[in-house]
């Protein structure tokens, strides 16, 4: 790991363990109610959890977060709260959204989770608008929106990026390049073999670290965080990153990825990696990341049984929360 590292110490390198930890037992967790039938449509960030760990890192409570159909890391690392998630894709009351909205819906707005959403590219312009909102209040507050290379071609993106240029606003777009949008390959689909170069277009910087490398995530979003704080305007970042499942549980076994790829991405687990970090730089031993991980399970766990034990909506909120524009 070849970042600089003078804003770490052994408290945030514990919080980005347990944070990502988390986010791959939740996962785990979350595939298995998938394939036991309780739950459908399940989309698993497992080899993509240091990006938003890294991120969120220097984020608020205040500060907002939009995702993907792709989101239970997004909203883990932003500190929503577990039994709620897994309510909602269970489709319990309990739930972050009442059990209306799935797995690709999650949203805590106390906790600047603004919403996860299944339309491709579709929270990049609610994003940017968050970040007139903090403009337009005289806030500090910064937004962050999450999108894959699928949709880093969507006109929505470009937009927007030139909106937040024009206007210096503080948002951060961040492209998560797990190289396969659904089943075709990066390389198919982006011109010029990079996301983050069409930043120069529109006067930002653009950056591609390192996704499955916590440390550097956290280096290059603390300048980003703090720019767009400043009101110096918006950073476009490209991790690249790799999912270890396919697009959705139905897609494995994947047959669209070679063997040799996948061992490849798979020897440099963010987790792995971090772990190594942590214990080599004398911040904790094994001990201490086995209890942290432990409790990580049991955490999860908790959240199952705590859905499970939720009841399903009632019938008189099919309409709650529905709004209808008369005439």
């Amino acid at each position: 790991m070849s970042a600089t590292h003078s804003e770490l110490n052994r408290d945030t390198f514990l919080w980005m363990w347990r944070t990502m930890s988390t986010i791959r037992r939740f996962e785990e967790q979350s595939r298995r109610e998938a394939d036991a039938g309780k739950l459908r449509g399940m989309h698993s960030s497992i080899g993509q959890e240091a990006v938003p760990t890294g991120i969120c890192a220097h984020l608020r409570d205040d500060d907002y977060v939009l995702g993907t159909h792709r989101s239970h890391h997004h909203c883990i690392a932003k500190g929503v709260d577990l039994n709620e998630m897994m309510a909602e894709l269970l489709g319990k009351s309990t739930g972050t959204n009442k059990g209306k909205g799935g797995t690709m819906h999650i949203a805590d707005i106390n906790k600047g989770m603004l919403g996860a959403n299944g339309v491709v590219g579709s929270n990049i312009p609610v994003a940017t608008g968050v970040g007139l909102s903090a403009k337009v209040r005289g806030t500090d507050q910064v937004s962050v929106v999450f999108f894959g290379d699928g949709a880093s071609s969507q006109g929505v993106l470009h937009e927007s990026m030139n909106l937040a240029s024009i206007w210096k606003l503080p948002v951060l777009f961040v492209c998560e390049n797990n190289r396969y949008a659904e089943a075709t390959p990066f390389e198919f689909t982006v011109a010029g073999a990079s996301v983050a170069n069409r930043a120069a277009g529109y006067d930002m910087p653009g950056v591609s670290v390192d996704g499955q490398d916590v440390i550097e995530m956290h280096e290059v979003a603390a300048e980003a965080v703090a720019r767009a704080r400043s009101g110096a305007g918006p950073t476009l970042i490209e991790a690249q990153t790799y999912r270890y499942q396919g697009h959705f549980g139905a897609d494995d076994p994947l047959g669209y990825r070679s063997e040799e790829e996948e061992a490849y991405y798979k020897g440099r687990d963010c987790l792995t990696r971090l772990r190594s970090y942590i214990i080599d730089g004398g911040f904790a031993d094994e001990s201490v990341l086995d209890e942290i991980d432990r409790e990580c399970v049991e955490s999860v766990l908790a959240a199952t049984a705590f859905a499970d034990a939720s009841p399903f909506p009632d019938a008189d909120e099919l309409m709650a929360d529905v709004y209808v524009r008369y005439g």
